[in-house]
């Protein structure tokens, strides 16, 4: 059922590519030429206003601590399993041992203009066999909120997901209650599919998580939305967007 907190024409995708076997009974399309893909690179996505580079609790810790210091009331860390944390010690601490290994994969989101880390991201659920895979632990400092770095962000990380690696399926999920992360998935061009009720808990609490989706052969259409939004002629002196990224698709 779609969520009715969600925007009206957001509506879950029905599958309607299938085929028949010789039983007479319809069947996925076949995936004949299908390889198993290869796991994300370490190396950094560079675009016009940030670069998205392998988190380092060395080199990024003390710029995020204090990026997200901030949010002096902790806004952003309410749908996160983790945080807020009272000193860059015990913030390094975890950095170092939950944000080092290969899945989740953690970037941490630098601005060109002043070469400092303002957020972190991560690829996460990597299934290189067949193709999908989620983005998440997304945490945008208040520097880095409501940017053209934010938007270029997702636009990197899916564009070496499909366009790098191969990769079929490309998976958001949030919290339910997290109206904010709903929105900026519909904003970014995924498909609502669903919610999963009592699907995990944290902090103490229920989770009921809301999915989406984008799919490889929806992928070139929502790249060209979002290099129109990009171009520099798309904002005035101010920073601020002459167009939509909706108006661009």
């Amino acid at each position: 059922m779609v969520d009715s907190n969600l925007a009206p024409n957001a509506q879950v995708n029905v599958q309607t590519h299938i085929q028949t076997n010789d039983l007479g009974q319809p069947t996925g399309l076949a995936l004949d030429h299908w390889v198993a893909r290869t796991r994300p690179l370490r190396t950094t996505m560079t675009g016009r206003y940030c670069r998205v580079e392998t988190l380092s609790p060395e080199v990024h810790g003390a710029q995020l601590y204090s990026a997200f210091a901030a949010d002096n009331e902790s806004r952003n860390w309410t749908y996160l399993p983790y945080g807020p944390f009272d000193t860059l010690d015990e913030f390094n601490q975890w950095l170092r041992t939950s944000c080092c290994g290969e899945d989740p994969l953690f970037y941490a989101i630098v601005d060109n203009k002043t070469d400092e880390a303002v957020g972190i991201a991560s690829y996460l659920r990597i299934e290189p066999g067949v193709g999908v895979i989620e983005v998440g632990h997304i945490h945008f400092s208040p520097r880095l909120q409501q940017t053209p770095l934010a938007t270029e962000v997702m636009f990197l990380m899916m564009q070496r997901v499909f366009d790098e690696l191969g990769y079929r399926r490309y998976e958001w999920k949030c919290d339910n209650c997290n109206e904010a992360s709903k929105r900026a998935a519909l904003r970014l061009g995924l498909s609502f599919e669903g919610i999963f009720r009592q699907a995990t808990m944290y902090k103490g609490r229920n989770r009921d998580t809301a999915w989406f989706s984008i799919l490889d052969s929806e992928w070139p259409q929502q790249k060209a939305a979002f290099q129109r939004w990009l171009t520099p002629d798309n904002f005035d002196a101010a920073g601020v967007q002459k167009r939509s990224l909706q108006e661009c698709f």
